[in-house]
């Protein structure tokens, strides 16, 4: 028995408020935040649609499209007249991608966050990744159809077959585990910050939520652009006549 003594901090990460209907667990506090997320994004679009004007546009006229223009940017003209549906797509998913991350970034008082970014429990991303590679890959079948769409897993030589079809089908977990492994360690390292001594805690929350808005504004982009980047490759270059 010594005489000073140690205090252990007990951090539980990655638990989640959870109920069960007919039979099937929900993470209520995911579905809380996925939703919070959705009802701003619609609050910001109707907003923007009423006060549109071709005149001097307003400031979140102008976040939108600048965003839209970046995304037309980084589609490019063939794929845009090619495949139209994967501009909003990809808009809507870096949009969508932002807003959940900087949920985190809420003034919460007592609590470490206001409400945890569904991006931090890996069901959404994953279930994110999932739609965008099967819609790429539909889209690639209906554009090309079935055999020129399958033939590509052969290039550029037939003994790479197996490789091809595995990436194939780990596209969307390492989609979704980029956006996950990212988000999830910021709310770690925010908890770690929670059991600071409530005098100097602020220091480095406020720093912290600063670089958190980084983080999430990256991985929005790049969720974004990988979603671009899989459409291309399922849809394939224009050929030449």
């Amino acid at each position: 028995m010594t005489a000073s003594t140690t205090m252990a901090v007990s951090i539980d990460v990655g638990d989640h408020i959870t109920r069960k209907f007919l039979g099937i667990k929900f993470n209520i506090d995911t579905l809380t935040s996925t939703a919070f997320a959705l009802l701003v994004i619609v609050f910001l679009a109707l907003w923007m649609r009423r006060s549109a004007t071709h005149l001097v546009p307003g400031k979140l006229q102008l976040f939108f499209e600048t965003i839209v223009a970046q995304v037309e940017e980084q589609v490019g003209g063939d794929l845009r007249r090619r495949a139209p549906n994967v501009v909003p797509l990809a808009v809507t998913i870096f949009i969508f991608i932002l807003t959940a991350n900087w949920i985190s970034v809420i003034p919460s008082g007592h609590k470490p966050e206001f409400l945890p970014p569904p991006t931090s429990d890996i069901n959404l991303p994953l279930a994110m990744g999932l739609s965008v590679v099967i819609w790429a890959i539909a889209a690639g079948i209906r554009r090309r159809g079935l055999r020129n769409y399958l033939k590509h897993l052969k290039e550029p030589y037939v003994a790479l077959l197996p490789i091809n079809i595995l990436e194939e089908l780990i596209k969307p977990i390492t989609l979704a585990l980029r956006l996950f492994g990212n988000i999830f360690a910021g709310t770690v390292l925010v908890l770690l910050i929670s059991k600071l001594p409530i005098f100097i805690i602020w220091a480095p929350d406020f720093i912290w939520k600063l670089f958190d808005m980084f983080i999430g504004a990256i991985q929005a982009f790049i969720f974004a652009l990988l979603t671009i980047l899989y459409f291309t490759q399922a849809i394939g270059q224009e050929e030449a006549h």
